[in-house]
């Protein structure tokens, strides 16, 4: 394990953390820039098999990523520092965003801005769906599960960790068994693993038994149901969003359908993941629930359930990441996955987009269905301008998003928003 001392980890994680704007793809490429091409400490080998490991988690891949990487240069303290570094600064742009959009959110001239981000992110959720189909729909199987996927959550509300399971025990189950003996990369058990999961087990789990404690029953609620999507984050945020939507918008009443949408959006334009999404999901539910203190305390917790999974997942199976890439059935069961998480994904793109082009979108027995009449044509005219800018011109995200707030503002006194 190479060495390197506390303060170049902390300047050059710092530094990827502050700059990790654009989503996964860009975080991706900028730890490898940094880590494998400028200073070395890690092969080009090295960080792909990293990378393939990671994807292969549940949790925000490039978070654990930079987790991974940390813990080869310095052991735990350097995946905790580096996971941390990653985290914070996203977090710290979140809190005050949800302040602005909890106070100014409802001011026209932003609600008439936050029409041109919705637009934008349509367009920036299907460009996710088409690099993830891209990578992962390369076989007749692959497609039919994403298929089938798409129509389990979208026309059926089959829960996201169900389709989850049954795609893993389809990819485990067809995965070629013979080839299973092929690997010689054996799995030695490691003392501390145990402790590791007990230690970082007990971390995740004592803020939950303190809530129940006290009787903190909204508090409580959401680090349940965070804590369940800690679990079930396979394919990154945008698979896991529509599931999460589902559920704080109809299940729990949390948030409104336009509230999602926008929480979306801000996330976008901040550094560090993008699952962050859900610490301003809390905050907002919080705010509107109790104030300003009870939204910081809703962000923390849901902050601390959402990325102490990450930690616990990366330091009990990084010993054996050999290992598990060998394993042909587990990465059967994860490619599986991977497919029917472009369903899921597609689901999401669908019912953004519907909710952004139709006033009245109602839920009916086979999943949502507009009212042709309710047809919003001027958010359909700055889709087409975002996908312009986004796709044909390739702006950055985040120059994107400005742009279009600013197009929709322009519009306000043009169109009458």
């Amino acid at each position: 394990m190479m060495q390197v001392s506390t303060s170049e980890l902390i300047r050059v994680f710092g530094r990827i953390g502050v700059l990790s704007f654009g989503g996964p793809a860009a975080q991706i490429s900028l730890m490898q820039t940094e880590l494998v091409d400028r200073h070395k400490w890690l092969t080009e080998d090295q960080f792909l098999k990293a990378l393939s490991f990671c994807m292969l988690l549940p949790g925000p891949e490039a978070m654990q990523l930079a987790t991974y990487a940390g813990w080869r240069l310095r052991g735990v303290p350097g995946g905790l520092l580096a996971g941390l570094l990653f985290v914070l600064p996203g977090a710290l742009v979140i809190t005050a965003l949800g302040f602005g959009y909890a106070y100014f959110g409802q001011v026209p001239l932003v609600q008439t801005a936050f029409l041109g981000i919705k637009a934008a992110v349509v367009v920036i959720v299907f460009q996710a769906l088409f690099k993830l189909a891209r990578r992962a729909l390369t076989s007749g199987l692959s497609r039919a599960l994403a298929l089938a996927a798409f129509i389990a959550i979208f026309f059926l509300s089959v829960p996201f960790p169900i389709i989850i399971a049954c795609a893993a025990l389809i990819g485990w189950v067809l995965s070629e068994p013979a080839a299973e003996r092929t690997s010689h990369t054996p799995v030695t058990e490691r003392p501390e693993t145990l402790s590791t999961v007990a230690i970082w087990g007990t971390l995740w789990a004592a803020p939950i038994g303190l809530l129940w404690l006290i009787e903190a029953d909204l508090l409580l609620e959401m680090a349940l149901f965070f804590s369940k999507l800690a679990i079930v984050t396979f394919g990154g945020a945008y698979a896991v969003l529509a599931y999460m939507t589902q559920e704080i918008v109809q299940s729990y009443g949390w948030l409104t359908t336009d509230q999602m949408i926008d929480s979306l959006g801000l996330a976008e334009t901040t550094p560090g993941p993008l699952i962050l999404v859900t610490q301003f999901t809390a905050f907002l539910t919080g705010f509107q629930t109790g104030g300003p203190g009870l939204a910081l305390a809703a962000a923390v917790i849901t902050l601390w359930v959402t990325f102490i999974p990450c930690f616990l997942w990366i330091f009990v199976a990084a010993p054996y990441v050999e290992a598990l890439l060998a394993r042909p059935r587990l990465k059967g069961a994860f490619d599986a996955i991977s497919a029917s998480v472009a369903g899921v994904i597609l689901n999401l793109a669908v019912w953004f987009t519907l909710h952004v082009l139709f006033a009245q979108v109602p839920q009916t027995r086979f999943g949502p269905l507009p009212e042709i009449e309710s047809l919003l044509w001027v958010n359909a005219v700055l889709i087409a301008l975002a996908a312009l800018i986004f796709l044909k011109l390739r702006w950055p995200m985040v120059p994107t998003l400005l742009a279009m707030a600013a197009l929709a503002g322009v519009s306000q006194p043009i169109f009458g928003l």
